[in-house]
Formats: C-alpha cells, sequence, structure tokens
C-alpha cells in the first residue's frame, strides 16, 4: 500500500507540475531540490506514473554511490509498500535486484556509462534521472555527455533530468541545451554553527595522512556534543582508517550505539543505519552521507572539514586519494543533515576564519583524477580525445595524453587513439583498464580464478593490518572472516565469471614468461600475485639500486623497514604515495617478481638501442638494453653513428661551456672584441655569447667537430680559427675589424698597448700616464670612449678616466702632488696636456 503520507509530506511535490511541463516540452530539465525535500524518492515514482494520473513509464536514476542507489531504490520501495525488485530495483556491480514489472531503476553512474556503451539507444527506458550531479563525479559527467549526444543523434525523445542538491544549476542548463531550472524549496530547519577547533593547530593533511590528533579531537567533539545537545549524531570524516580510529576512542559511551558507514560497509550496517534506532546513535560516515542518504534521528552534525578526492601525480605515475579541506558547498550539505527533521546544531572543527578561506565548491573529478578509465569511453563512444562530448570542464591536456599512452601500451587503443577490439573488451569489464588487462591476459596465464582473486584484491583498498605483501594479503583475504574478505570473495566470484564470458584468447603481449607455468592449480600465490601486479602496473614495476628502487617510470621508491618485500630484487608496485618532505615514494602494496616477468608485463616499455652521451667528462658510447628507465644491460660501443657522437659533444659543450676548446689569447681576444661590436654596433657584427654559439654551431665549428669522436678532439680545436667564420665576410665588414676594434693601439708615447675588451660595455686602455701627456681627448673605438687606467711607473693604477682633459684640469695635480716624490726620475710636469709624452726616464730624456 502506498504510503500517502510520507509522500505529501515531500516538498518537492510542488515542484513535479513544472518538472513535467519540462519533459513534456523540451524534454529535458534541472532540478534543483535541497537535501531532504524527496528529489531521489518522489520525483522518479511520479516521472514513472507509479503514483496514479500519469503515464507509465521506465524510469533509470542515477547514483553517484553504490549505498546511495541501493538505499534510494529500498526508501522508494518502502514508499509504495513493496519489496525492492517489484516495482523498484536497483542495479549496482556485482548486484540486481530488478524484476519483470520494474518501471523504476537505481544504477550507479558507472553502470550507467557501461550500459549506453552497449546499448547507445537504451532500448526500453523514458526517462534518466541523474542524481547528485553537483558532486561532479567523473563517471556522472561522462554519462551526461553520452546521454546528451543519444539526444541529440538517435533519441530525441528520451527525457533527461539533472537534479542538484546545490544552487549551481546554470552550467547544468547550458550544457543540456538550454534547459528549464525546476526549483524545489526545502522545509529544512535552522542549523546552529558552533565553531570548535582544536587548541592547537593540526598539521594539513598530506596524501591519505592526517594528523594523529585529529581522530582524538573529533572524538571530543563528539562527547561534547552528546552532552550539549538531544538527538543522534553524524560526524563526517575523510575515510575509513579516520573512522575506525574515532570508533575506537568512543568505545565504551553509555546508552549509545557506535555506527560506521562508508562504501565499504556491510549491506546490514547500511541498513541500520538507515533505520531509526532505539538507542541513540552516534554515526561516522564518509561523504557519502552529504546528500544521498537521510539518516533519521540525526539533530547534530560533527564535522571534521576534512574530505577525500582523487589526485594523480603525471610526473611520478601515482595515482589516489588525497585528503584535503572540504569545500564551503560540502560544508553546507553536511550542516544540512542536522535540520532536516528538527532544528538542528553542526559542530566545526575549525574556525570560523578558515572557513572563508575554503574552496567554494569540490573539485570536478575530470580535473584532478586519473583519466584512463574516461579516455577508454571516449575512445570506444568514437570520440577519443572528447572534443565533441558536452562537457562542463573538458579534460587537462597533460591528463589525456598519460590516459592514452597507457592505453596504447596495453592495446585497448590504436596509433589513433581509436578503440581496438581489446579496448572494448576491457571496457566492458567494469574495472579500471589496467586491472582489465590484468584479469584478461592473467586469466589466460594462471586461470580465471586466480587472476580474479589478485585483481579483486587490486579493485578495493585492502585493510592495513594485511600488510604491503601482495601475496600475503592475498592469502590472508582467502582465509579471513572479515567484512573486506567477504566483499573481496563477492568481487571474485564476479570477476571470474566476466573473465571466462571473455573468453580471452591468451595475452597480447607474447609468449608466456618463464617464471609463471599456465595452470592455475601450480601456480603459488607470489607467482600469481606478482604477475597480476605487473600486467596492471607495467610502469611501476621496480628493480632494486642500491638502497632503493627505482621504477620503470623514473620514479624511485623505497620499502618501509621491516616488510617482508626488503631487499627482493625486483617488485611490481600496486600502491605507492610519497610521503611529506621525501624526494622518493613509499611502496604500500607490491609483490616480489622477476625479471622473466617483468620483460613480458612490460614489454612495450623494452627498448634496445645505441646510447651515446656526455657522461664524466667524456663521451660515453654504449648498446644498451633498457626497460623503461631501468638498465637491464650494456656493453660498449666502438662504432658508434656519428651524429649520435656529434650530439654528445654537443651536450658536453653545453654542459661544460667552450672552454672545452683550446683557446689561445689571440682567440679569447677575437670573442670579446666581437663582443664588444655586437654591443655597440649590432648586425652585422656576430652574437658570440654561449647561447647563440651553440645555436650557429654548425657554421662556425664544422667540419671540426665533424671529425672529433671524444674529449681529447675538443681540446685540439683552435677556438679562433674557427670563430673567424662568423665575421660578416660577405658584406666586407669583416675587414674593418681591426679598425674598429684592433687588438692594439698607438698612444702619443709610440707604444703600441693591448686593448682589454673583457667588458663589452667599456674596453680599458692600461697605460702609464707619462705615455699620454699632450693627448686632450680619450681614445674612442666604435665611438666608444675607452676607459684609460693611467698607470704609474712601476705599474701600478693611479688613476682611472674616461674624459682625459677632465683628468689633467682636475684628477693630475692631485695624483703628481702623491706620485712625484716616490718617482723623482720620471717627467711630472706642471701642464700635462701640453708636455711631451714618453716611454722614458728624465736622464734617459736629457742625453
Amino acid at each position: 500500500m502506498i504510503r500517502d503520507d510520507a509522500l505529501d509530506a515531500l516538498p518537492v511535490r510542488a515542484a513535479l507540475p513544472a518538472l513535467t511541463d519540462a519533459l513534456d516540452g523540451p524534454g529535458v530539465a534541472v532540478l534543483a531540490a535541497p537535501p531532504g525535500t524527496g528529489k531521489t524518492t518522489l520525483v522518479p515514482l511520479a516521472l514513472a506514473g507509479l503514483l496514479g494520473g500519469a503515464t507509465a513509464r521506465r524510469v533509470v536514476v542515477a547514483e553517484p554511490r553504490r549505498i546511495a542507489a541501493r538505499a534510494a531504490a529500498r526508501r522508494m520501495a518502502w514508499l509504495l509498500g513493496e519489496r525492492p525488485g517489484e516495482s523498484v530495483g536497483y542495479t549496482v556491480r556485482g548486484e540486481r535486484v530488478v524484476g519483470r514489472h520494474t518501471r523504476v531503476e537505481v544504477v550507479t553512474t558507472g553502470v550507467l556509462v557501461q550500459r549506453l556503451q552497449r546499448d547507445q539507444e537504451l532500448t526500453g527506458v523514458d526517462v534518466v534521472m541523474l542524481d547528485e550531479c553537483h558532486e561532479r563525479h567523473l563517471d556522472a559527467d561522462t554519462a551526461a555527455a553520452f546521454l546528451c549526444d543519444v539526444r541529440a543523434a538517435l533519441r530525441p525523445d528520451l527525457r533527461l533530468v539533472a537534479a542538484s542538491a546545490t544552487t549551481d544549476t546554470a552550467g547544468w542548463a547550458r550544457l543540456l541545451g538550454g534547459a528549464p531550472v525546476v526549483e524545489a524549496h526545502g522545509a529544512s530547519y535552522d542549523v546552529e554553527v558552533v565553531w570548535a577547533p582544536p587548541a592547537r593547530p593540526l598539521r594539513p593533511p598530506h596524501g591519505m595522512r592526517v594528523d594523529p590528533a585529529l581522530p582524538a579531537h573529533v572524538a571530543s567533539v563528539v562527547r561534547r556534543a552528546l552532552a550539549e545537545r538531544s538527538g543522534d549524531v553524524l560526524c563526517f570524516l575523510p575515510g575509513v582508517g579516520e573512522i575506525a580510529r574515532v570508533a575506537g576512542l568512543l568505545g565504551g559511551l553509555d546508552g549509545v550505539d557506535v555506527l560506521q558507514v562508508h562504501g565499504r560497509a556491510p549491506a546490514a550496517v547500511q541498513d541500520a543505519v538507515l533505520t531509526p534506532g532505539v538507542r541513540r546513535r552516534v554515526v561516522l560516515a564518509t561523504s557519502v552521507a552529504e546528500s544521498s542518504l537521510t539518516v533519521p534521528g540525526v539533530r547534530v552534525v560533527v564535522d571534521s572539514g576534512l574530505a577525500r578526492e582523487p589526485r594523480v601525480d603525471h610526473a611520478r605515475g601515482l595515482s589516489a586519494l588525497a585528503t584535503v579541506r572540504a569545500s564551503q558547498a560540502a560544508g553546507r550539505q553536511r550542516a544540512g543533515r542536522a535540520g532536516r527533521e528538527a532544528p538542528g546544531t553542526v559542530y566545526r572543527c575549525w574556525t570560523e576564519a578558515e572557513d572563508t578561506r575554503l574552496p567554494r565548491f569540490p573539485s570536478p573529478e575530470i580535473k584532478v583524477a586519473d583519466l584512463t578509465a574516461f579516455a577508454l569511453q571516449a575512445a570506444c563512444w568514437g570520440d577519443p580525445d572528447a572534443s565533441g562530448l558536452a562537457l562542463l570542464d573538458p579534460p587537462p591536456g597533460g591528463a589525456m595524453t598519460a590516459a592514452r599512452r597507457l592505453l596504447t601500451a596495453v592495446g585497448a587503443v590504436d596509433g589513433g587513439g581509436r578503440a581496438t577490439d581489446r579496448g572494448m573488451r576491457l571496457s566492458r569489464l567494469g574495472l579500471h583498464p589496467r586491472l582489465g588487462r590484468a584479469l584478461l591476459d592473467g586469466a589466460a596465464l594462471v586461470g580465471a580464478e586466480r587472476a580474479a582473486e589478485a585483481v579483486a584484491l587490486l579493485s578495493e583498498e585492502a585493510p592495513r593490518e594485511y600488510g604491503d605483501d601482495l601475496a600475503a594479503a592475498l592469502r590472508r583475504a582467502r582465509r579471513g572472516g572479515d567484512a573486506y574478505a567477504g566483499r573481496w570473495r563477492a568481487e571474485v566470484r564476479r570477476l571470474r565469471s566476466v573473465a571466462a564470458a571473455e573468453d580471452s584468447p591468451g595475452p597480447a603481449d607474447g609468449p608466456s614468461p618463464a617464471g609463471v607455468r599456465t595452470s592455475g592449480e601450480d601456480a603459488r600465490d607470489d607467482q600469481v600475485a606478482g604477475l597480476v601486479a605487473a600486467l596492471a602496473f607495467p610502469e611501476r614495476i621496480a628493480r632494486l639500486d642500491g638502497g632503493s628502487y627505482l621504477m620503470v617510470s623514473g620514479t624511485r621508491c623505497e620499502v618501509p623497514d621491516g616488510s617482508p618485500l626488503r631487499g627482493v630484487a625486483w617488485l611490481a608496485v600496486a600502491v605507492a604515495d610519497r610521503p611529506l618532505g621525501k624526494g622518493h615514494a613509499r611502496v604500500q602494496l607490491a609483490a616480489a617478481v622477476d625479471e622473466d616477468v617483468a620483460r613480458f608485463a612490460a614489454g612495450a616499455l623494452l627498448d634496445a638501442r645505441e646510447e651515446v652521451h656526455w657522461a664524466e667528462g667524456d663521451v660515453v658510447a654504449r648498446r644498451v638494453e633498457r626497460l623503461g628507465a631501468v638498465e637491464l644491460a650494456a656493453r660498449p660501443l666502438k662504432d658508434a653513428d656519428g651524429a649520435l657522437v656529434r650530439e654528445a659533444l654537443l651536450e658536453g659543450l653545453r654542459q661544460e661551456g667552450f672552454r672545452l676548446l683550446r683557446w689561445s689569447p689571440e682567440a679569447e681576444g677575437l670573442r670579446q672584441r666581437l663582443a664588444f661590436l655586437r654591443l655597440h654596433l649590432g648586425e652585422p657584427w656576430p652574437d658570440v655569447a654561449d647561447a647563440s654559439l651553440h645555436a650557429r654551431v654548425g657554421e662556425w665549428l664544422e667540419p671540426e667537430l665533424s671529425r672529433a669522436r671524444r674529449r681529447a678532439d675538443l681540446t685540439r680545436i683552435d677556438a679562433g680559427q674557427a670563430l673567424a667564420r662568423l665575421l660578416p665576410w660577405a658584406s666586407g665588414e669583416a675587414a674593418r675589424l681591426e679598425e674598429l676594434a684592433p687588438e692594439r693601439i698607438t698612444v702619443p708615447s709610440g707604444s703600441r698597448i693591448r686593448i682589454d675588451y673583457g667588458d663589452p660595455e667599456r674596453p680599458v686602455l692600461a697605460v702609464k700616464l707619462q705615455e699620454m701627456f699632450g693627448l686632450q681627448e680619450s681614445p674612442r673605438l666604435a665611438g666608444v670612449p675607452l676607459l684609460v687606467h693611467l698607470l704609474s711607473p712601476a705599474g701600478r693604477p693611479a688613476a682611472v678616466t674616461a674624459d682625459l682633459a677632465s683628468f689633467w684640469k682636475d684628477g693630475y695635480h692631485g695624483v703628481r702632488a702623491e706620485l712625484r716624490g716616490r718617482y723623482p726620475k720620471h717627467p711630472w710636469p706642471q701642464d700635462p696636456a701640453g708636455a711631451e709624452p714618453t716611454r722614458h726616464t728624465n736622464a734617459r730624456l736629457r742625453r
């Protein structure tokens, strides 16, 4: 029997006429409805005609999480007085509860994407509702883009609703072609905000790690909330580990049940959370409880202020969840849970000042996540670069390039990025393409059962107590009786069946590695774990190199002290992170492999080539076999390719400079003179800075460079002779070099003095003071007055001037007074400007 009283109490009912008009008109709508209004439960029932007075339709509702999909279906079935699988059913990965009379089917967005790939027309479906689209999960964005294509090309009659729990609807309205926005106003109650920061500032989160003081502080705030307020408490924490730690700290609460809800929680626990309790409850939850689930009895929310979002480090080839500060939008969503049934309170574990600095919205997954699965879906859809998809945010180019590189390596796409038959098969598995490749190829080597066991272990983060050795974790899951082991066994059954359905003909990478038998029963756990991990993460295969491991990708990693993997020659790393302040990644889950498995799994990265480079001050030529960044073997190469040798010599010149050549004083002087002319006259005088010389090396250093094979050959090259090739011979200006920038000039005494061009701004003429008597103006070269260093008779600087006339008038007399007594044998006339220049002493002059 339909529970009309419960349905009538849902505020979204008032928005149904406008929503129906929108779907009967343009066929698309954006529904903005705050949490608790009934958008997830009442709207699909009304659109399906299950509440009477409307056309019977088949409605598919897409939820971002499995727990939300199950809960929504169960709630709708309860409102109809039925059980799930009758008028309302659900499908999530590995579980389908749908009957032949089902009119509303709740699915995860991932399941919807898979269904669209199999049947682009969505045969038999009249309406699709994308729920919680404001959360910007990648599968939801992908499903929306595919549905827009379907409506435009195949099914203009397919109705589409994008449902959002926030008012940020303008982007979705534009994406759906100017869709009407239908707003439903909630009946939520006031929520008082209590700021409850820790006594001392906590360290910012890094990777998956949070300050160890956080769980203790959150637990203390929960106890405070229980003492100060009535009703159940819903506490938001970033992940399962933090939930477990806070639960442990809350042990022994009198008359209070502590429940843990997250994506991995058993169905019985999830059901208990969504059912009113007899005793007071504290529900510890991740972000799954922000919007999709209504937890009855909650009057208080304790918010840690943290969340987990996917992040990818393309430089190191590592991707994982990262702990981040929750956005302001998430904070509003969380606080709203306290005001769904009555006035409530939210305790925020940060300061009011910090709140204003939080990001407004969570980061869209498409901007921060690993895009390998998305790129494969786009390729299978026929749009390899996703440029034609209706997306709120375009995928970052770097992330798509990395994704296509991986997909090409596993044979999922061809050189043009188009999906291969193998790629189509991988897209149907409901797995990340990495794990799909490991399942299909691993099943052909060790059997579907053994491959499925290892892949299931990699598809969901195992409890920390399982350790970092994948083979040991596999044995523990097989014999374990915990909740994780139960989920693992269910996933093994699913993967075994899909692997059998694909009927894989064998690995795409060639013959089996010698270290792995093809009999599933004979293969040991360590062999299976290593093979599967290597197939899934070929670029993370690592070899022991000194005190750390070098991955095929070039990233260095370390195995923690006490790990059974420490010291193993080769590893296949499944999970790694980079600790704060550390240059190397830290291995969290890996398996031992041998070189045969490494070569087999990462065969696409195997390369043998001549390597000629500059190292340790000379040319090194070798024939090298590499697995990515890992050097497998090398031998000296006697007759290296001349072009490679030339490039190595150029690298040496870049590293050590042109000082590798033979620079005589004349060559050094020529370079300085040319630098002077370039600065003051410009073209056609050449630029002789290192960067310019490297750019024009073929013009001035050939043919000497082409004949060189090693460092010693460079040291025999006459740099001055080579540099002379850059002089402007064609224009005839080269003939003016001695006129414009001579090596030496004649001074009044008749001496020819060398010019120092070391500073191209102002060359220096260092000459004894007496040799310049009678000269009224400083000498000029190329219009630039020389900086004259006037020397004492002993050759020491007595004065510096660029204006001789001024010096003779003002500065000379001070110098004369200081030096005349010290050098009485040399002339010190009263009027130097009119005196006779000389190189000699007074006695010599008298003779």
